[in-house]
């Protein structure tokens, strides 16, 4: 297994859910975090503060990743601070709850801003770190995708397909940057989580969790530290793995007639 200690970690939208879970568990093996936010201050000095408990370093470090500039910034942040980088999780997303049948809503506005967020946040971020990776010998990118990816059911289309292009960017950065960095992707399915509550609005995501729960051949939806495990698995084992997208659902995937919601 890789030992983390005294390296250093990336983690986009790091604040709250699946990137505060990888954070904590990241620092629990001796990792140094820089836990970047676009909007949530408040939520990633809390959880920048948490790591810090645990022993290691920690920045707390707003930075919108659709903004390459941004992204070099906050990477050469990292490694002056840690002195390396060696592991990136991009888990900064957005979305925009849209019926799949309300064609008009799906506006370029919307387009645009998902695959910024989506796609070319991914993008700038793994571009920013190949050189401080490889000045360290290496490095494991994982990027958070979606089973809506495979499915093309989700919160709108324009978020299903920036959720299938992130898994061709791994697959082609897995093969651009190896031998020494390796790339994968976890495809979360419906995450409990206060983000996703707050969209659906209290009834409907209860009545979401239950329908769901119902219908998942393990009998629940996934939390963040599901996700977090997953994203750990690609860090610290194989390292023979690359270009990879695991699904991490509960088996909903495989449930025929299953809707896919993240």
């Amino acid at each position: 297994m890789l030992t983390l200690s005294g390296q250093g970690a990336i983690i986009t939208g790091g604040g709250t859910g699946v990137g505060k879970a990888t954070a904590l568990r990241l620092a629990k093996e001796g990792c140094h975090i820089l836990v970047n936010y676009s909007r949530s201050r408040d939520e990633a000095e809390a959880t920048a503060e948490e790591v810090r408990e645990l022993g290691v370093k920690c920045l707390a470090y707003q930075a919108d990743v659709a903004d390459d500039a941004a992204c070099r910034a906050m990477t050469q942040a990292a490694e002056k601070e840690f002195g390396r980088v060696d592991v990136l999780v991009n888990s900064a997303g957005t979305t925009k709850f849209i019926a799949a049948d309300d064609l008009e809503a799906v506006t370029d506005d919307v387009w645009l801003r998902l695959y910024q967020v989506n796609v070319l946040g991914p993008f700038h971020c793994i571009r920013a770190v190949q050189e401080p990776m490889l000045r360290a010998g290496g490095g494991a990118i994982v990027n958070v995708s979606s089973v809506a990816a495979r499915t093309a059911n989700g919160s709108s289309i324009a978020y299903c397909c920036t959720k299938a292009a992130l898994d061709n960017l791994t697959v082609s950065m897995a093969r651009t940057l190896a031998p020494h960095i390796r790339v994968n992707s976890v495809a979360p399915g419906l995450i409990s989580s206060r983000w996703v509550a707050q969209n659906l609005g209290q009834a409907a995501w209860e009545k979401t969790l239950k329908s769901f729960e119902e219908k998942t051949p393990l009998g629940r939806v996934c939390s963040p530290e599901d996700v977090a495990a997953a994203i750990m698995s690609f860090i610290t084992g194989s390292q023979l793995i690359t270009g990879q997208t695991i699904v991490v659902d509960g088996g909903m995937i495989i449930s025929a007639g299953a809707t896919m919601r993240r």
